[in-house]
């Protein structure tokens, strides 16, 4: 696609030195008490038997059934869930504070025999419970809901039983009925048990957000498990820094920094209308679940070695960058997720934990450009990692781009087959063609409708910039040398000027992101101004008898020519560089256009 970049400097996730970067991120937020090992409730993905973060679950809207029910014929409230099979691990309802049905219960537990297993029920208050979903009480599951869990941590109750295992059947604890049945399974008894006493009140059909897994399509199965977390809201001293607005030995949080980068204007996000996004993701940030049960990645730097005989992961625990001596460590198995060390990437790559030249150099970076869709991802782990591991910004502008769609606006998949290979594309239509197919008219931060008639429009116009640079050379006399500026005429004069225009209308266009105008500008002012108008307006003139009037001609087309290329090349590398080793040498400034001057009006 021809992408200019430094291969001198290419690096990959696992070699040796970014391994060493992520060990030692991994101690330092470790010393800090910023990376703590707890169990919490974690995305289980079944099907891949790993855990999966809040922003790799995928929503799909799917019909499901909302039954309401009581536990047992003496409990004075219903309830109304989707799932059924999680009640026989219920220790809580929860209802608002406001409520006036249910006040007279607050507090009060009650006991009942539910499918098969003795629930023991308190009815508490909590502030986040809709009044008007349903019967407006929610069944607390601590053990299978994210937002239970939290309710069960705001008001100090039992997390457990666990009723669900990692493979998504319903565990000894859930009781006798559905022991070892799959979570359908255990649905349907659960519902005919309730029907069978006359406690099913209600059955409707709705349309709900189910969370799946990202990579397998599994159903998320919410477990709490032992693992490796990063405490986003935890207050620590930042050594050093460098970020406008925040002095060394300030107390802040990961959130703090990461909202503050962007607030105070240190990183600049296009489009504008993400920033909000991005606020809004960091407000509601959870602890970031960091351990992953996958065998490729860099495996967690924590060793464990029993402390008594039983064997297994003991007391006794060791952080660093290398494993330690002596015998029966064992290192802990789980890998981490990738966007931790993915976050590290803008100083890793520059040598980091080393003080390296090029990390005093180049880093921050000016410009990240990436798609909208991993702007937390991986855009806001680097805001994350740089302002605490260095102190400043990874970056100082992010440009997101959107997603190529076909030309209907349908996401490209094999199923539907309707996917464009770019290197299709550029076998049939050239690199050129694909980029600026890519480019016109998709403004930041817009997803792109894409079809194969669009990138073979553009190689009409590549092949309009041999035609034109064959004209104006071969209207060059032998000895044409541009450095012998002739006295233009007022005509050749005025084209000058507006191709001057041209380019400060477009390098201003550059300046602001907006490439897709930029764009533009050139393919309209090459085609329909230099080829179609100066060039036929030219001919005449260059078949015509008077030698000044040419000369001013031949100078003039030179000049738009040979601007025409430089401000081409950013988006059409190949074509301007190919027809730039076709022009005689006193036309060019330098043997490459790659490293040509960029024009200004003169």
């Amino acid at each position: 696609m021809g992408s200019s970049v430094d291969w001198s400097r290419e690096a990959f996730t696992l070699d040796s030195a970014r391994t060493n970067a992520v060990y030692t991120a991994f101690v330092r937020m470790y010393n800090d008490e910023l990376i703590y090992r707890s169990a919490r409730i974690v995305n289980w993905d079944p099907k891949g038997q790993t855990t999966v973060s809040d922003d790799e679950v995928v929503h799909e809207e799917r019909k499901a059934t909302l039954y309401t029910f009581k536990y047992f014929p003496d409990f004075p409230i219903s309830i109304a869930t989707t799932r059924p099979e999680t009640k026989v691990g219920d220790t809580a309802v929860a209802v608002n504070p406001e409520d006036e049905r249910y006040k007279e219960y607050v507090g009060k537990t009650f006991t009942g025999e539910f499918a098969g297993v003795t629930l023991s029920v308190t009815v508490l208050a909590d502030e986040s419970v809709d009044p008007e979903f349903g019967t407006g009480a929610l069944g607390v599951t601590p053990a299978h809901s994210q937002a239970d869990w939290e309710i069960a941590e705001r008001h100090n109750i039992d997390a457990r039983p666990q009723v669900i295992n990692e493979y998504a059947k319903m565990t000894k604890e859930a009781g006798p009925l559905v022991e070892g049945k799959n979570v359908a399974g255990a649905r349907e008894v659960i519902v005919e048990w309730l029907r069978e006493r006359d406690l099913l009140e209600g059955e409707e059909e709705i349309t709900q957000n189910v969370s799946t897994a990202e990579r397998t399509g599994g159903i998320i199965e919410p477990l709490p498990k032992l693992q490796w977390w990063i405490d986003t809201e935890k207050e620590f001293v930042l050594q050093e820094s460098h970020i406008k607005g925040i002095e060394s030995g300030e107390t802040v949080t990961l959130k703090q920094l990461m909202k503050h980068a962007v607030e105070d204007g240190e990183i600049d996000i296009l489009p504008e209308r993400f920033k909000k996004t991005y606020y809004h993701w960091i407000d509601n940030l959870r602890p970031w679940c960091i351990s992953r049960q996958i065998w490729y990645g860099h495996r967690i730097p924590v060793w464990y070695r029993p402390t008594d005989a039983r064997g297994g992961q003991g007391d006794e625990i060791h952080v660093g960058t290398e494993a330690p001596q002596g015998e029966g460590w064992e290192q802990d198995p789980d890998t981490l997720d990738t966007w931790f060390s993915s976050g590290l990437w803008t100083f890793s790559t520059l040598g980091w934990p080393e003080e390296t030249d090029d990390l005093k150099t180049y880093h921050p970076t000016s410009v990240l450009e990436t798609g909208y869709d991993i702007l937390f991802f991986w855009v806001a782990r680097m805001v994350l990692m740089s302002t605490y591991h260095l102190g400043e910004v990874p970056f100082h502008t992010v440009y997101l781009h959107g997603l190529v769609r076909d030309e209907k606006g349908r996401k490209m998949s094999k199923s539907l087959g309707n996917i464009i290979d770019p290197l299709d594309m550029i076998e049939k239509y050239g690199a050129d063609a694909t980029r600026l197919s890519l480019i016109i008219g998709v403004a930041v931060g817009n997803d792109l409708r894409l079809s194969e008639d669009k990138v073979r429009g553009y190689k009409h116009f590549a092949n309009k910039i041999w035609n034109i640079s064959r004209f104006v050379l071969s209207n060059l006399p032998q000895d044409f040398d541009p450095k012998n500026t002739p006295t233009l005429r007022l005509e050749e004069q005025k084209r000058l000027d507006e191709l001057g225009s041209v380019v400060d209308e477009v390098t201003e266009n550059i300046e602001k992101f907006r490439l897709d105008l930029a764009a533009d500008q050139i393919y309209q002012y090459v085609w329909h101004t230099f080829a179609d108008v100066i060039i036929e307006e030219s001919k005449e003139i260059l078949n015509g008898e008077d030698e000044d009037a040419k000369r001013s001609t031949q100078w003039m087309l030179s000049r738009a020519l040979t601007d025409s290329l430089k401000i081409l090349h950013p988006f059409m590398p190949f074509v301007t560089e190919a027809v730039w080793q076709h022009l005689p040498e006193n036309l060019r400034d330098t043997e490459m256009l790659i490293v040509a001057s960029y024009p200004t009006n003169r």
